[in-house]
């Protein structure tokens, strides 16, 4: 005798192994849809979550590169024991370390992203014809004093101050 086999359409879920039925290994469309609104659902609050961060780690970039400049500017005249300006140029969002009494050269000159501004204080005698505030930086430490303030679109924001008599870098808010 020959054991009759039971044939099963491929179109089905099911089949047949040893006279048990097995089904199939799969999703269903629904477990697929699921799944995709998900995914859909975490792209979509992913996306505006990534640009935020985006812009709060170039305001920090931003405060970092205007403090450390000031301070390479410091080390920089005192080592070489000649002055060193730090130059901000707000309304072209740009900022530089040269040598003192230079010219702002501003296509060498750090340049500060569109969403975040800079407001510069100094010395009014430092201050150059086209609006670029400049702290100086003498060999023995000191410096003209001064602040640059970097502001956000949303009104926070950060000012590093430049000590005068010291020459110290430091943070602190705006409103402050």
């Amino acid at each position: 005798m020959t054991a009759k086999s039971r044939r099963v359409p491929a179109a089905a879920a099911q089949r047949a192994v040893g006279g048990a039925v097995v089904r199939s290994a799969g999703f269903t469309l629904v477990e697929l849809m699921v799944a995709l609104a998900v995914a859909a659902l975490m792209a979509g609050l992913a996306v505006p979550m990534a640009a935020k961060a985006y812009v709060t780690m170039q305001y920090r970039d931003a405060v970092r590169g205007v403090a450390s400049a000031a301070t390479a500017a410091r080390y920089q005249a005192v080592n070489t024991g000649e002055a060193r300006d730090l130059l901000v140029a707000p309304d072209m969002r740009r900022y530089g370390v040269q040598i003192a009494g230079t010219a702002f050269e501003a296509d060498v000159a750090t340049l500060v992203p569109e969403a975040l501004s800079l407001e510069v204080e100094v010395a009014r005698q430092l201050v150059e014809e086209r609006g670029v505030g400049v702290i100086r930086f003498y060999p023995d430490g000191s410096s003209t004093g001064g602040s640059v303030t970097i502001m956000r679109e949303n009104g926070d924001g950060q000012r590093i101050r430049v000590d005068w008599l010291l020459g110290r870098v430091t943070h602190e808010s705006p409103q402050s």
